[in-house]
C-alpha cells in the first residue's frame, strides 16, 4: 500500500519530462513556463520534506499520508484541467506538498508495521523497488499518454492509483506516532520556501525579463536575506530542520554538497532529454519517451550494487568515479546533433545513468555515516534535500543557460548544447571536488539502527 503511494510519487518525478514538448505546444508557453512546471512541484518537495517527517510523527503517520494521498490526487486532477499555465503551476504547488506529507509518511508507517529487523529490511527494499519501477517507467508511460491522449493524461492516471490507495489505505493501514518528536520548525520551513524561491524566481526569469531588470535584482537580493535569515534562526532554534551543527563534520558536508551537485546536473539535462529528440532530431513524443530510456534504465540496473561498491572500495573512490562518468557522459551529449543516430547517442545516456547511480546511495550513506547512530535517519533525509534543492537550481540554471544563448542569436540546438555542457563541466567539477575532499572512509559492514527523519528506526544495513 504505502509502496504504491511512493510508486506513484516517483513516477510523477519522471513522466512530465516526456510531456514537455506536448506541454509547451498545447499550452502556447515559453522556456520559463516548462521550467516553472517542473521547479514549482520539485522546490516544494525540497523544502517541506524534513517538516513533512516530524508532521507525521506528532499528527499520526496514517493520517498525513492518506492526507497527502488525497492532496497530490486532487492536485493531479486540478493539473489536467489546467486551462492554462499558471493553473497548471498552481496544481503543482500542491502536488508538491502532497508529496512531501506522502513520501516520508510511507517509509515510516513501514517501518512501524515491521519491527522485526530482517522483516523491515525486506519491506523496505520492496519499497525501494517500486521507487525504481515508478523512476524508470516515468517516461515511457509519459512518452504513451502524452502521444495518445494530451499532457493532461499524465496527470489523470494518477487519480484511480490515488482512490485505490485512499479506500484501501483507510481500511487497511494502522496509526502509529511518535510522542517525542520535535516541534514543526514553522519559521525555517517558511524562510527555506521564500529563499529558494526568491532565488529560483530570478534564474527563470532573468533569461526573459533581463539580468538586470529591477525585479530580478530585487528577487537576488530578496534570496540573500532570506536565506540569511534562515541561517540565523536554524542556529537558535531549539528543534532546526536543518541543524547546522552538523555541517562541521566534513564527510557530511562534502557528501550533501556533492549531492546538490548530483541534483543539479541530472535533473538539469534531463529536463531537456525530450526537448532534444522532438526539437532537435525530429522524434514523436512517444519516441523520444522511449529513446530517454537508457538513462533511467541504467540508473534502476546500477543503483541496488553502488553501496557494495563503496563498502568494498570507499566512498570517494565510488562516488569520484561515478561523477567523472556522469560528466563524461554529459559532456559527449554536448557534441550531438541533428544528424546524430540514435546508435551513437543511447549509450551516452547510459553512460550518465550509470555515473549519477553510482554517486547518490554512497552519498547518502557518508552523509549518514558522519552523524551518530540516532541522527541517521536525519542525515539521510537532509541528503535527500540537498539533491532535490541542487534539482530545482539545476533546471534554472541550465534553462537560463539555453535562454540567454538564445537571445544573443543562437539556435535552440546550440542551447542545449551549451546546457548539457556546462552539466558536464559542473558534474566534473563535482569529481575533482569530492576526489580531494571526501574522506577516505568506508561504510560499516553492518550499521545500528538510527532513527529517520519521521521517527521511526532505522534498518541496519546488510552487506
Amino acid at each position: 500500500m504505502t509502496c504504491l503511494g511512493q510508486f506513484m510519487v516517483l513516477l510523477d518525478s519522471t513522466i512530465v519530462g516526456a510531456a514537455l514538448p506536448d506541454m509547451q505546444q498545447r499550452l502556447h508557453t515559453h522556456m520559463s513556463g516548462l521550467q516553472w512546471i517542473v521547479d514549482a512541484y520539485v522546490l516544494l518537495v525540497a523544502m517541506l520534506l524534513l517538516s513533512g517527517g516530524v508532521f507525521a510523527d506528532r499528527f499520526g503517520r496514517r493520517r498525513v499520508f492518506l492526507a497527502g494521498v488525497a492532496v497530490f490526487t486532487v492536485a493531479s486532477v486540478l493539473c489536467a484541467a489546467a486551462p492554462s499555465i499558471g493553473w497548471l503551476i498552481a496544481g503543482r504547488v500542491a502536488q508538491g506538498v502532497g508529496a512531501a506529507a506522502l513520501s516520508p509518511a510511507s517509509l515510516a508507517l513501514i517501518a512501524a508495521a515491521h519491527p522485526v529487523p530482517q522483516d523491515r529490511v525486506k519491506a523496505i527494499g520492496l519499497w525501494a523497488g517500486f521507487s525504481g519501477i515508478g523512476l524508470a517507467a516515468g517516461p515511457l508511460a509519459g512518452g504513451i499518454l502524452a502521444d495518445a491522449f494530451g499532457w493532461p493524461a499524465i496527470f489523470l492516471v494518477n487519480g484511480p492509483i490515488g482512490a485505490v490507495l485512499l479506500l484501501a489505505g483507510i481500511r487497511v493501514l494502522h496509526e502509529s506516532r511518535n510522542p517525542g518528536a520535535p516541534a514543526i520548525d514553522v519559521p525555517g520551513t517558511v524562510l527555506s520556501v521564500l529563499g529558494v524561491g526568491a532565488l529560483t524566481y530570478g534564474l527563470i526569469e532573468g533569461g526573459s525579463r533581463g539580468w538586470t531588470s529591477p525585479v530580478i535584482l530585487v528577487s537576488f537580493a530578496a534570496a540573500v536575506v532570506v536565506l540569511a535569515a534562515f541561517a540565523v534562526v536554524e542556529a537558535r532554534v531549539p528543534a532546526p530542520m536543518l541543524p547546522l551543527r552538523l555541517f562541521r563534520q566534513r564527510l557530511f558536508t562534502v557528501s550533501n554538497t556533492a549531492m546538490i551537485v548530483v541534483g543539479f546536473a541530472l535533473m538539469g539535462s534531463s529536463f531537456f532529454f525530450s526537448q532534444f529528440f522532438v526539437y532537435v532530431q525530429g522524434s514523436s513524443v512517444l519516441r523520444a519517451g522511449l529513446q530517454t530510456l537508457p538513462a533511467s534504465l541504467a540508473m534502476v540496473v546500477v543503483s541496488p550494487f553502488a553501496g557494495r561498491f563503496a563498502a568494498r572500495y570507499g566512498f570517494r573512490i565510488v562516488v569520484t568515479i561515478g561523477l567523472a562518468l556522469a560528466g563524461a557522459g554529459l559532456l559527449t551529449l554536448g557534441l550531438v546533433h541533428a544528424g546524430t543516430g540514435y546508435g551513437n547517442v543511447w549509450w551516452r545516456l547510459a553512460v550518465v545513468g550509470t555515473g549519477f547511480a553510482l554517486t547518490m546511495s554512497p552519498l547518502t550513506g557518508a552523509a549518514i555515516q558522519a552523524v551518530s547512530p540516532q541522527e541517521g535517519g536525519l542525515a539521510s533525509g537532509i541528503s535527500s534535500t540537498t539533491r532535490q534543492i541542487g534539482a530545482v537550481l539545476g533546471v534554472a540554471v541550465l534553462g537560463a543557460v539555453v535562454r540567454t544563448r538564445q537571445a544573443g542569436g543562437a539556435s535552440f540546438e546550440s542551447g542545449l548544447d551549451s546546457a548539457f555542457l556546462a552539466a558536464g563541466a559542473v558534474t566534473l567539477a563535482g569529481a575533482v571536488f569530492t576526489g580531494l575532499w571526501l574522506a577516505r572512509s568506508k561504510p560499516p559492514a553492518t550499521s545500528e539502527p538510527s532513527r529517520s527523519p519521521t521517527g521511526a528506526r532505522g534498518v541496519p544495513e546488510r552487506r
